[in-house]
């Protein structure tokens, strides 16, 4: 049913901040948001009600993007007038293409190109090149007059009351400190929380156990396709993944890990597969 001319009209707003198709402008506002390393390996998809969905290139980026959600959220409502967001879901898979045009809010590419033809002539590489440095300088100026502070790793600006650190950085320095944590937990499985603590500064015992809780996760899902396909890789690594797994998991001193305990962490059949077989 068509709606009266007036009350289109009322209703009508333009795109930009308080106007248009809010997955648009969540989507245009994302690599600003998180950051362009972020937005590479991840764009918001779809709105459901109030939860934006937002793809990743892998669980991983979803995990440590869920870790940022509320700033994210905070982000997208308060600067880019997003109200009605009020939650984030992230889902693994295959990133949707990106336009490759992108249109400066308010003006479109054929107005750009009428209003060039108008003043007699093209706008030449160095000219645009000149006009883009003015637009991110005088955006620059105006987000540290408004009190935006610089990253204190890539020194791009972070908004006020922000970590000090920008959403990328945030991520790059959370799967940093994850891979030094799994690391460990695989080459002196005994440490235990305390041990490495003193390994890695600031290691809250939450964040070690979501990592140990990660981590033994991945390790028997290899040691059960292990079982599943009755096949190890040449180098043996199950045995070595299998023997963390033991110490990690019951939380044992390794002299105190028998065939027994092994066999009953493990089950019979990856047991067998590891330690029984005769190749």
């Amino acid at each position: 049913m068509l709606k009266p001319l007036a009350q289109a009209l009322a209703q009508w707003a333009p795109p930009g901040r308080d106007g248009g198709d809010p997955l648009a402008r969540a989507s245009a506002a994302w690599p600003e948001v998180v950051g362009a390393d972020v937005a590479r390996h991840s764009q918001p998809v779809a709105i459901a009600g109030e939860t934006l969905v937002v793809a990743t290139r892998s669980s991983a980026w979803s995990e440590q993007l869920s870790f940022l959600a509320e700033r994210i959220l905070a982000s997208l409502r308060e600067r880019y007038g997003l109200k009605e967001l009020q939650h984030l879901r992230f889902r693994a898979g295959k990133l949707p293409r990106r336009d490759t045009v992108r249109v400066v809010r308010g003006t479109t590419g054929s107005a750009r190109r009428r209003a060039r033809r108008r003043a007699g002539s093209a706008e030449s590489a160095d000219e645009a090149y000149a006009r883009f440095r003015a637009t991110v300088s005088a955006a620059q100026r105006a987000k540290s007059d408004a009190g935006w502070k610089q990253c204190s790793r890539c020194a791009s600006l972070v908004p006020p009351g922000a970590l000090a650190t920008c959403v990328s950085c945030t991520i790059a320095t959370a799967q940093e400190r994850e891979r030094l944590v799994a690391r460990l937990l695989f080459e002196v499985p005994w440490l235990g929380f305390a041990g490495i603590a003193a390994l890695v500064d600031d290691l809250r015992r939450e964040e070690y156990e979501e990592i140990r809780t990660r981590l033994l996760g991945r390790w028997w899902e290899m040691l059960v396709r292990a079982a599943r396909t009755r096949r190890l890789s040449g180098t043996r690594r199950e045995r070595l993944v299998a023997s963390s797994y033991v110490i990690v998991k019951s939380g044992l001193e390794p002299e105190r890990i028998v065939p027994a305990t092994m066999r009953n962490v493990l089950g019979d059949e990856i047991f067998e597969l590891l330690y029984e077989r005769r190749d």
